[in-house]
């Protein structure tokens, strides 16, 4: 097994990047630790003779005479040391003992153990080895147990890690030596010596490959999948059902035999991997703090965070983005605090847009376009500015610094750049996490691609907010332009008049020729003004149960003096006495708005129908009922058609009265949704147009209260 992972460890590590130093001293200790477990595990079988076993006991001490150096080299370079002359000659010795090995003097033969099997008998050369190996091996415990009291929290969990295996190495190899140089007993004891070199060898590589994985030992970022994640559990499961059964075993040798121990293994494991894929919670919801510092908690919330980054850019609202980021961050992953500030295109600084834990928005005058965090990420585009010294980072710029006093009053761990191209538009501060546990470059990898998608995100919010505004500002320079126009048509005579009475020159005639023109032009302004309000305001319904088949008789009764003046013919069809719950006022002013529209597009003779009928029943509690009103008119474009539900959008331009203020279908929409019902129109130039109007039987039954609002099927919504 120890060979197996060695092979495993050291063929990753190779692969990931060759032409690093580090890997490749790692990789002639990960050779050398190989040669000598493959050894061991040789002169233990019974079934070699005593020529192939002294072939492999040279085989064992070579991986021992340079799995020494490398250990001692490997070390050196993770605390940073140099010691190029140092290791040049310790190479050179490590040389000389290996050629020892060829000639004979390193290993002069071996000898056969009863229990144990072949151990290899020492000549001179091996002594002056063994007093080099508690030489290096003391060294190395000093320097690291030194170098690991002043490192950082992130360095310290590496070189404690090196320093167990290396304490592993120190204490295991004497106690092999002893074996080595004919000592049955431990000293002073009649204690027999135990063989733990096999033992030592597992525990390296799983110490080391741990370091690997859990705190980037190497320079090498490892991570691992679900399955993996699964694999590992099983690899555990198999060795604690191992261990028992050989502890069983022990007590009871009669009752086991080769067959029933394989098979007590496999029906373990197979159990085991039923149960979890079949039950994932099979075991029960335990605290997993364990598991956790084993498998690097890399499995819960880095998955969740990838699935955020996936679907982030898709949310139509950043309080929904927000939702999704705060889950990740504050709850998923345990953050204490975090923020997010962003620039401010008209005055080109930034806000604090939101935080965890709440905090006002406000704005930042310190932070402008040419404070130091900005000019250090438009300088060095760099993914993240760590900002706890225990992160270590290369040389410190002046740069560095001071963009770490800007941000210090929030006091974060890191900060993340929101870029939208080559523009830098906020930041995204991160808090150290409550659980105290660092930040792992895979988070950090991690959280650098949730910044990038969150700043797209805000970033295509930003640019709809200003096409949003600049549509506004279109509308808001429409409806002065018409409302100018308007008021001044309207307004004209009755300034003639007051102009003329001022003058004293105003006859009968002129009063009698003036007078109604200004009275019916004031009355259009003032529904002109009625019907802004209307649309500007929140109206409340003061629903009541009514007939609409009479309310729409009602409407054609006021429209019919028009309908006749242009020769227009109106036809309406009901099944018979429709009972809704409406407001009648409301109604009567939609029905009378698309009648008189209607009426307009009409040419003489033209024929105007009106539907009514139930629609098929898909609601217990009420039924709907659909209104459609069909001109063969001169019909509306489909650009028209597109804006036709637009404030101030008219196509009406005869002037005076008649001209359209274009509100009506933006007030008959409102009422329909006030309502909870929908309203369409399809139109097709020189052919008429249909306008559908589906309504419920019933208000919706929501009490009207803060926080609820009903959409435009009556149902209820959070507002």
């Amino acid at each position: 097994m120890a060979t197996l992972l060695n092979v495993a460890l050291t063929l990753l590590v190779l692969g990931r990047n060759f032409r690093s130093r580090l890997h490749r001293v790692y990789g002639l200790w990960g050779v050398s630790v190989t040669l000598w477990t493959f050894g061991m595990f040789r002169l233990s079988q019974g079934n070699i003779t005593a020529g192939q076993a002294f072939v492999w006991a040279k085989i064992l001490e070579l991986g021992m005479i340079f799995m020494l150096v490398a250990m001692f080299h490997l070390c050196l370079i993770i605390l940073g040391l140099s010691k190029r002359r140092l290791l040049a000659g310790l190479y050179a010795l490590h040389v000389g003992f290996a050629l020892s090995l060829a000639a004979g003097w390193f290993v002069i033969g071996v000898r056969r153990d009863s229990q144990t099997g072949y151990w290899p008998v020492p000549g001179w050369a091996f002594q002056w080895f063994s007093f080099e190996y508690v030489a290096l091996t003391t060294a190395l415990l000093i320097l690291l147990y030194q170098g690991q009291k002043s490192a950082g929290p992130t360095h310290r969990k590496r070189l404690r890690a090196l320093l167990l295996a290396v304490a592993g190495m120190w204490v295991f190899g004497l106690n092999d030596l002893l074996l080595v140089v004919w000592l049955e007993t431990y000293p002073f004891t009649a204690i027999k010596v135990c063989p733990m070199g096999s033992l030592a060898a597992l525990l390296y590589v799983v110490i080391i490959g741990y370091s690997v994985f859990q705190h980037r030992l190497l320079d090498m970022q490892v991570t691992l999948s679900r399955f993996a994640a699964q694999f590992v559990r099983l690899v555990f499961m198999f060795l604690i059902g191992f261990t028992l059964l050989l502890v069983i075993e022990r007590f009871a040798p009669e009752k086991f035999n080769q067959f029933s121990f394989a098979a007590s293994i496999g029906v373990l494991l197979a159990s085991a991997l039923g149960a979890s894929f079949l039950f994932p919670h099979f075991f029960g919801k335990v605290p997993d703090r364990l598991e956790r510092q084993i498998l690097g908690d890399r499995f819960e919330y880095h998955e969740r965070a990838h699935s955020v980054i996936a679907t982030i850019r898709s949310f139509p609202e950043p309080q929904f983005a927000l939702q999704e980021l705060n889950d990740l961050l504050a709850v998923t992953m345990g953050v204490r605090s975090y923020q997010i500030i962003l620039m401010d295109e008209a005055t080109r600084s930034f806000v604090l847009f939101h935080s965890h834990p709440p905090r006002q928005e406000r704005a930042l005058p310190d932070w402008q376009v040419e404070s130091p965090a900005f000019r250090y990420f438009q300088q060095t585009h760099a993914k993240y500015l760590s900002c706890n010294p225990v992160y270590e980072t290369d040389r410190e710029s002046l740069l560095l610094q001071d963009a770490r006093r800007q941000v210090r009053e929030f006091e974060p761990e890191f900060c993340f750049p929101f870029f939208s191209g080559k523009d830098l538009v906020g930041f995204m501060l991160l808090g150290p996490k409550a659980s105290a546990e660092l930040f792992t470059p895979y988070d950090l990898r991690l959280l650098g691609e949730l910044s990038s998608s969150l700043g797209l995100l805000l970033n295509q919010l930003r640019l709809r907010d200003q096409l949003q505004t600049a549509h506004e500002q279109d509308l808001l320079g429409r409806m002065s332009r018409g409302l100018a126009h308007d008021l001044n048509n309207l307004l004209t005579p009755v300034q003639t008049l007051l102009q003329l009475m001022r003058e004293s020159s105003l006859n009968q005639a002129a009063i009698d020729e003036l007078l109604p023109v200004c009275l019916r032009n004031l009355e259009t302004v003032c529904t002109y003004v009625d019907e802004a309000l209307f649309f500007s305001n929140s109206s409340k319904l003061h629903g009541r149960p009514g007939l609409l088949d009479e309310a729409v008789r009602d409407a054609i009764s006021l429209v019919e003096p028009a309908a006749a003046a242009k020769g227009a013919v109106i036809h309406f069809q009901a099944p018979g006495e429709v009972v809704v719950e409406m407001d009648s006022v409301l109604i009567k002013r939609l029905l009378c708005n698309l009648l008189s529209n209607a009426v307009d597009a009409s040419h003489s003779g033209g024929r105007i129908e009106i539907q009514l009928a139930a629609l098929p029943k898909t609601e217990l509690r009420r039924d709907w009922h659909r209104l459609k009103i069909t001109d063969q008119g001169v019909g509306i474009s489909a650009e028209n058609l597109r804006r036709v539900f637009t404030p101030y959008f008219t196509t009406k331009n005869t002037g005076d009265g008649q001209r359209g203020f274009g509100l009506g279908l933006a007030i008959a929409r409102k009422i329909v949704h006030l309502h909870g019902g929908t309203l369409s129109i399809a139109s097709q130039e020189h052919k008429g147009t249909t306008v559908q109007v589906d309504l419920p039987s019933k208000l919706s039954p929501v009490p009207d209260r803060p926080g609820v609002a009903v959409d435009s099927n009556g149902q209820a919504i959070p507002a």
